[in-house]
């Protein structure tokens, strides 16, 4: 060997020496503002404790921190400021990969008191400090640790009380026994559309998330009596919060794994300015397989999407932010033209399938002055969702069976102002303007006539407003309450809702507080359903454009304690009274808009069905400590309707019964390595089916159900446990994360429900998913 490469190689093994030798360390830094102003606190002290020295910082004139040279691992950090709460934040990670920026709103002390320390995790407090509750708030570590949530923060929320998973091919919901429709989505104070890729028309969820966990910071999630300013929804809500892109140095992220591959690019606009950018492109893993070569069979799950965020400072007081989402999917599948290959009807039939969503919103944030915090924003959003499907006759002729092609877009326009009146008493008020945007049309064949029919057709434009005004107040240090007004009125047909809104906590002590609150809410039907086409006497009517508001009193009653400061218990009985529920006219008829779960409902509704839903739900989390954090959520519930039979019945979603453990482990294996283990398991009960004639399929070939006995059925018990497990290394510049989710491990046959089939004559039974393993790399530098 030559010398120079000898003197090479030397150089390059004691490097590798150095570098596993050295100690990793990151920048911690961030911003701590007024809760409820959002001005900067100069002067705030930020601590990193636990540390030797003691490792921390001061704010500066603009509310500004940053801690050099932390070494990597997980912290907790006590935030103080003179005549504020002190607020302790658990779970601070510090990866090599990428700095830790971080926003830290604190609550001034009406009290004016040296010092009180809130001893709790940040967990124990939402976002929105309006919250009092069935709320809580999660964060992107969370979406990503917990097993089969695959950073979706819907299938992370089923880990939650009173949440139970509808569909496993999907992120459908359902709250408190409510319809998954009943959820409303908001990203940066401003209502989205649905943001999921194979969402069917009518629907809250879909096959896979849009949004990546890439561009979410912490955000709140609510299951009952929202406060004032959320409207339009009847179950719960996702309230997401984005984060800004680093504005001082260039970030990637690259996350490759079987459902999708994603890069992420963040950084500052220019070198002198503070201004950051945030983007997130996201591409099928399975499109590209497909597009290679590799058989992937029928149904391959096209899909791409990319959401941005561009935080833009105007001013010491002000600031533009530029952010949206946009996603394509679909699915497509052609019958084989060999009957020998066919062995169900399904296999005669060809279909495609597109979903299409995306929004972009302008927000204007301005300082006032000290009491004042005003937000306006400009957002445009649609959507463009559509089916077509067909049946190989004997000839191998395609018989066209159903066309649909909903798009629907809004222009929306909110402006929302915080006022601090006094320490005790803050003010929050806002409006929203939308202009709606329709073009429906719906086409499915008529076995009577044996041709296509129209069922929906409708192209115009339509307006709706939403205003709401809400006071805090914190009468003493343990009673603090909220009390409000929301209106929403839909143009269509001057449908209309005035909403109170009340709520309170009181603190008995320290480490236990009691919670109540009350709230009336409404909810838009599904866009489609208002124009449902009826032919009477050669001419086309409407019959469900007048129907009204659907809408639901909410009370809810909470108890909550600290039993150390890293575990509490909660637990929360609430009573949900449902009325103008569409339905179905007629003493023999037992439809209900309630059990909806996608696509509309073209037959002629009224606003007379009743619903109830009441339950107790406990709660016992342990936030992470010593590595270690779990979850145990237990709910008994009862969700019943009526129609004009005059008779309760189950919903679709009364399971009843739902346990849910949701559990992981972190292990420091060598240096700068962490394996981590996580575990989800769900027992609950099964949802509703209505029995199927059979003697009445045979006859006419397809399913005839039993609508007489609607929801009669339940599906056995519903059983599943995920496990995740995962490998992290720090390297010098970046943070590497290997991790496998095996979903179903045991591979459980959970029973969906049952379908005619007619080349067999007889009942089929519909299974949930089986065992699935999903792999996924992740790289941060």
């Amino acid at each position: 060997m030559k010398p120079q490469v000898k003197l090479l190689a030397l150089v390059f093994f004691f490097g590798i020496i150095q570098a596993s030798a050295q100690t990793l360390t990151q920048t911690v830094r961030g911003k701590v503002i007024d809760q409820i102003s959002k001005s900067p606190l100069p002067g705030a002290t930020v601590m990193l404790l636990g540390t030797d020295p003691l490792l921390g910082s001061t704010t500066d004139i603009n509310g500004d921190f940053r801690i050099t040279q932390v070494p990597i691992g997980t912290y907790t950090m006590r935030i103080g400021f003179v005549g504020y709460r002190d607020v302790i934040l658990s779970q601070v990670q510090v990866n090599s990969g990428k700095e830790t920026v971080l926003s830290v709103s604190i609550e001034e002390d009406f009290n004016q008191m040296d010092e009180v320390v809130v001893l709790a995790n940040e967990k124990d407090r939402t976002v929105n400090d309006m919250i009092a509750v069935s709320g809580r708030t999660f964060s992107v570590e969370e979406t990503r640790k917990f097993a089969a949530a695959v950073n979706d923060p819907a299938r992370m929320a089923a880990s939650f009380s009173g949440v139970v998973a509808t569909d496993d091919g999907n992120n459908n919901i359902s709250i408190r026994g409510n319809s998954p429709n009943g959820l409303l989505w908001r990203m940066e104070g401003i209502d989205i559309p649905n943001p999921n890729h194979f969402a069917a028309p009518g629907t809250a969820g879909g096959g896979i998330s849009i949004l990546s966990a890439q561009l979410l910071t912490n955000s709140d999630f609510i299951t009952g009596a929202f406060p004032a300013e959320y409207g339009n929804a009847l179950s719960g809500v996702f309230d997401l919060s984005l984060r800004k892109g680093n504005n001082e140095k260039q970030e990637f992220t690259i996350q490759a794994g079987f459902l999708g591959t994603d890069i992420a690019a963040e950084g500052p606009i220019s070198k002198n300015y503070k201004g950051s950018y945030l983007i997130n492109y996201r591409y099928s893993t399975l499109s590209m397989l497909s597009k290679m070569g590799v058989p992937l069979g029928d149904f391959v799950t096209n899909f791409q999407d990319l959401s941005f965020n561009f935080f833009l400072p105007t001013g010491d007081k002000s600031s533009i932010s530029v952010f949206g989402f946009g996603g394509l999917s679909d699915q497509n599948r052609n019958a084989q033209k060999d009957s020998l290959s066919w062995t169900a009807d399904f296999d005669r039939y060809s279909s495609t399938f597109f979903s299409n969503t995306g929004a972009v919103g302008i927000k204007h944030s301005y300082i006032l002055n000290k009491s004042n915090f005003l937000q306006s924003t400009v957002l445009a959003s649609g959507s463009g969702l559509g089916e077509k499907y067909g049946r190989l006759n004997n000839e191998y002729q395609n018989d066209e069976k159903f066309y649909s092609n909903f798009g629907q877009s809004k222009i929306t326009f909110s402006s929302v102002l915080n006022t601090k009146i006094s320490p005790k008493y803050n003010l929050r008020s806002g409006v929203f303007l939308n202009q709606l945007y329709y073009n429906v049309r719906e086409n499915a064949f008529d076995e009577d006539s044996g041709q296509m029919q129209a069922q929906i057709n409708a192209k115009g434009s339509t307006q709706s407003l939403q205003a709401f005004s809400q006071l805090n107040i914190r009468a003493n240090q343990r009673l603090t309450l909220n009390m409000g007004l929301h209106y929403l009125q839909l143009m269509l047909n001057n449908s209309n809702s005035i909403e109170p809104r009340l709520s309170a906590t009181y603190e008995l002590d320290e480490k236990q507080r009691i919670s109540l609150g009350y709230g009336l809410h409404s909810q838009v039907q599904p866009l489609g359903t208002y124009f449902a086409a009826k032919e009477e006497n050669g001419e086309i009517l409407l019959p469900n454009k007048d129907l009204g508001l659907s809408k639901s009193h909410h009370i809810v009653m909470g108890y909550d304690r600290s039993l150390n400061p890293y575990l509490r218990m909660k637990v929360e009985t609430y009573y949900q009274h449902l009325f103008q529920i569409p339905i179905k006219p007629g003493e023999d008829q037992t439809y209900s808009i309630i059990n909806q779960e996608w696509t509309f409902m073209t037959d002629p509704l009224v606003n007379r069905g009743l619903g109830k839903n009441y339950g107790a739900e406990f709660t016992l989390e342990q936030f992470t400590h010593n590595n270690l954090y779990f979850l145990l959520s237990a709910s008994i519930y009862n969700s019943l309707y009526k129609t004009d039979e005059d008779k309760w019945r189950n919903t679709r979603f009364n399971g009843r019964a739902n346990l849910v453990l949701t559990a992981g482990k972190e292990y420091h294996w060598k240096k700068n390595r962490t394996f981590g283990i996580n575990l989800r398991s769900v027992y609950g009960g099964g949802l509703r089916n209505t029995p199927i004639n059979l003697e009445e399929s045979i006859e006419k070939g397809e399913t005839v159900w039993v609508e007489s006995r609607a929801f009669e059925e339940q599906s056995p018990a519903y059983f599943r446990t995920d496990i995740r497990v995962s490998l992290k290394r720090n390297r010098l510049k970046s943070t590497q994360t290997l991790a496998l989710d095996i979903q179903n491990v045991t591979n459980r046959k959970n029973v969906f429900g049952s379908y005619f089939e007619p080349m067999e004559g007889n009942l089929k039974t519909i299974y949930l998913t089986p065992m699935i393993p999903i792999l996924s790399y992740r790289v941060e530098f």
